[in-house]
């Protein structure tokens, strides 16, 4: 997997309208965007424009207004983030995460099952 610089909250947000709306104007986008919060659209653009130049978004500049899609899909982005967490924030276990979110009653009973069955999984290969 190429290294791409790591998305910001506020990128995130970007790309998580993106992930569920498929490829928008950078107007699309600050619509959704200020549903949520109160965001100008001068902030909407510049994000994007930044967020092109750091690989995180591809631009189709062949259409007017132009057009912006994630350079990566969701899951590859969340595995980056989760990589890099577990990396720095874990010492490099998996193992040790798994246990936070678990003593934080992050998880849920049908994500620990699906946990149940991945590990079970894991175990006849």
């Amino acid at each position: 997997m190429s290294k791409t610089a790591a998305p910001t909250t506020a990128e995130l947000a970007i790309l998580r309208v993106l992930w569920s709306r498929g490829p928008s104007t950078v107007r699309q986008i600050h619509n959704i965007m200020r549903e949520e919060r109160d965001i100008g659209y001068s902030t909407t653009l510049k994000m994007v424009q930044i967020m092109a130049e750091k690989g995180l978004l591809l631009k189709d500049g062949s259409v007017r207004p132009q057009v912006f899609t994630p350079a990566h899909a969701e899951a590859r982005t969340q595995l980056q983030l989760i990589d890099e967490l577990i990396q720095r924030a874990f010492g490099g276990s998996a193992s040790k995460l798994v246990l936070r979110a678990a003593a934080a009653k992050r998880i849920t009973p049908e994500e620990l099952a699906e946990i149940k069955k991945l590990i079970e999984q894991e175990n006849k290969r």
